[in-house]
């Protein structure tokens, strides 16, 4: 079903809620993404971030509410249109998630031999493009096993970037990434931002990384089980609208009973 949508909105979550087995993570979920935007999705730790984005990358499907991309609700969607608004995502898991029996190139090139017709001398050269766009192009004959964290992150970018997609899902990029290997690849992102105008949607609570390449966001809390807080993390860190949200972004500590004494 295709709904009325601003020309700059490329993604739309209207009324969702979040869980497993009727059990809510997260409900009450509103917020609008627009095109070439990085949208952090922000919150400690067992908030249901991840819960979000698997809904949104279409392995969750949300208890209520509707979830649209460019007007299109994926959700009541059928199932082979589904796959083809999915091959609009690129994908970076927290780990990397490349095949470890697999080289890079072959990792890379996976997704245009599932997806395409392409002949195998064209998805040689667009394999060795992609690692190029993310400095990893001397890794096409390496296995996993070879490469540092900050390498497996950047080669299972290349591989989520295979297939020219419109919108970039990232989990955790930063996680387990020294701070120099990680400014470098929030460099990366924004790089991959301003030259493909690719729209990104980043799940984290690495305060540095989301400070320095978000443009907007929203705060999701697992006390309140919704989200408390919408803007751009330097926004919320510098105008923070209620005291949960204060102590996050400046790292205090907020324990639960002071949650009740301040309740939204």
């Amino acid at each position: 079903m295709k709904e009325k949508q601003n020309s700059d909105t490329i993604i739309s979550i209207r009324n969702l809620a979040i869980g497993y087995d009727n059990t809510i993570v997260q409900h009450n979920i509103n917020f609008d993404v627009k095109k070439g935007s990085i949208f952090a999705v922000m919150g400690g730790s067992g908030c249901g971030k991840s819960t979000l984005l698997k809904s949104m990358i279409g392995l969750l499907p949300p208890i209520t509410g509707h979830y649209t991309i460019k007007g299109e609700d994926y959700w009541e969607a059928s199932k082979q249109r589904k796959t083809e608004i999915a091959h609009k995502f690129g994908i970076l898991f927290q780990s990397g998630a490349l095949w470890s029996s697999m080289t890079v190139g072959e990792n890379v090139a996976l997704p245009l031999q599932l997806f395409t017709s392409l002949p195998s001398l064209i998805i040689e050269r667009l394999v060795r493009l992609k690692l190029g766009l993310v400095n990893m192009h001397h890794t096409y004959n390496l296995y996993p096993s070879e490469l540092s964290g900050g390498m497996k992150k950047r080669c299972g970018l290349a591989r989520a970037l295979a297939l020219d997609p419109e919108i970039l899902f990232f989990d955790e990029p930063s996680a387990g990434l020294d701070p120099i290997t990680s400014k470098r690849l929030d460099d990366l992102i924004l790089g991959l931002r301003d030259g493909l105008k690719t729209t990104i949607i980043i799940v984290s609570h690495e305060l540095p990384s989301l400070f320095n390449i978000a443009d907007d966001g929203i705060f999701l809390d697992s006390y309140y089980k919704k989200p408390v807080a919408w803007g751009s993390p330097t926004s919320l860190r510098d105008h923070p609208p209620c005291e949960l949200v204060n102590n996050f972004m400046h790292r205090q500590r907020y324990d639960d009973h002071e949650k009740k004494q301040h309740a939204l």
